[in-house]
């Protein structure tokens, strides 16, 4: 779709956060040229994209994953997904350009984050910067891997809840934009957009270039050529019903006692309600006030803000990994930040958004007090009654990615230690 406006927003080529929030965030979009240090690195995203895209069965698309070719949503995975096999995105293309003959296609993987240790990892050590000064969301910030040759976004137009940051890993990428929605007909997204070409405005962002844009705006990704390309969008929650998505997060899983609309027509225009309740809310109300009250409620509601403030803004996080057991004599160092539930006597920990599955008691949370402070521990240096739990708690842990051990120099992983002094908040 040939661009009629070229119009771009601000460029800049020094990146800092200092900058970026005092000038645009939540403002307006702006587009950094080369940014050093950039939060996703080329290979790891590859490899993300093969874990990311694992189909549950041979004949099932994943819940996170869409994949269409030309605009076609495919329902079966076919070979269409990436392999490692494939060694890299290059490789993928070219199998692809292959296999659908030169058709256009796209790949989109949902809750990418998730599916690689060091990919969050290093979102969570770049993003950081953000929340420092704007303070880390309460709702989990989402990712987005986007690839291929495709024409523009399978959504057509539309306008997000979140304020976006676009990573260009490969290739180009072309963004376009509204400052204001362009149609006055009552939906949501729009896939013929020609009419409204003449209000918009075009970016195009290259390898290691980020781009920023506030959720008031409307938005499509295009082509910005036949080859494809590859980026990962950062989404934050910025605006809608953000109470309703925490409390979604802490119920998940559970059946409610009591449910209520999410909207009302006694609603004013601002959302809020005037008098009294309706009766299916205010039943629902009392309800969740019983259930605050409720010790398995307060122990999930415990978990939950340990994950949400040590998974660095992004949730859910990776699983936990499988390492070998712990000798008594191997020494451990924290390399994340460990955080204990507050209140007395034995309290559940978390690390790198992961949860304890039991309670520490007061002799074990010394030992968490340790680590924190950077101090080595070994389980032998340890009384003899307290060797069996602080052994299960520095292997739960290490599952965790938040301890390494001395003797070998490396996470389970594989990643070096040292990246994270627990002393300073991680980050």
């Amino acid at each position: 779709m040939t661009p009629v406006t070229e119009t771009t927003p601000i460029t800049e080529t020094s990146w800092d956060w200092d900058t970026f929030v005092s000038r645009y965030w939540d403002r307006e979009p702006v587009l950094y040229r080369g940014v050093d240090g950039g939060p996703f690195a080329e290979e790891e995203v590859f490899e993300a994209s093969v874990r990311g895209s694992r189909p549950p069965h041979p004949l099932a698309i994943p819940t996170n994953l869409q994949f269409l070719v030309e605009r076609r949503q495919q329902t079966r995975p076919r070979d269409y997904l990436p392999e490692l096999s494939d060694g890299s995105f290059e490789g993928y293309e070219r199998r692809m350009d292959q296999r659908l003959d030169g058709q256009r296609y796209a790949l989109v993987v949902h809750r990418f984050h998730a599916f690689s240790h060091p990919v969050w990892r290093r979102a969570r050590q770049f993003y950081s910067g953000l929340w420092e000064r704007v303070g880390q969301p309460t709702h989990s910030v989402g990712s987005t891997l986007f690839h291929g040759s495709y024409e523009h976004s399978p959504v057509g137009v539309h306008q997000d809840r979140f304020s976006t940051f676009m990573f260009c890993v490969r290739g180009t990428k072309r963004m376009r934009f509204w400052a204001e929605r362009p149609w006055s007909e009552p939906v949501h997204t729009v896939l013929d957009y020609r009419p409204y070409l003449d209000s918009s405005f075009v970016v195009e962002v290259g390898p290691g270039d980020l781009l920023y844009w506030p959720s008031r705006y409307y938005h499509v990704g295009e082509s910005a050529g036949r080859e494809p390309a590859t980026s990962v969008n950062v989404g934050v929650p910025r605006r809608e019903h953000r109470p309703y998505y925490e409390i979604k997060d802490l119920f998940r899983g559970t059946r409610p006692t009591a449910s209520a609309p999410l909207f009302t027509p006694d609603a004013g225009p601002d959302g809020r309600l005037s008098g009294e309740l309706p009766t299916a809310l205010a039943d629902a109300v009392d309800a969740f006030s019983r259930e605050l009250s409720e010790e398995p409620f307060q122990d999930r509601a415990t978990a939950l803000a340990l994950r949400v403030r040590t998974g660095g803004g992004f949730w859910p996080t990776p699983p936990p990994a499988a390492p070998p057991p712990l000798d008594e004599a191997t020494p451990v160092r924290a390399c994340a930040p460990l955080l204990v539930a507050p209140g007395d006597g034995p309290r559940r920990y978390g690390a790198n958004g992961n949860v304890s599955a039991g309670r520490a008691g007061p002799e074990a949370l010394a030992v968490l007090d340790r680590l924190n402070a950077g101090e080595s521990v070994t389980v032998s240096g340890l009384p003899q009654p307290l060797r069996d739990e602080v052994r299960a708690l520095l292997e739960e842990l290490e599952s965790f990615r938040a301890v390494t051990r001395l003797d070998t120099g490396t996470h389970v992983d594989g990643e070096p230690p040292g990246d994270t002094d627990p002393s300073t908040g991680g980050d």
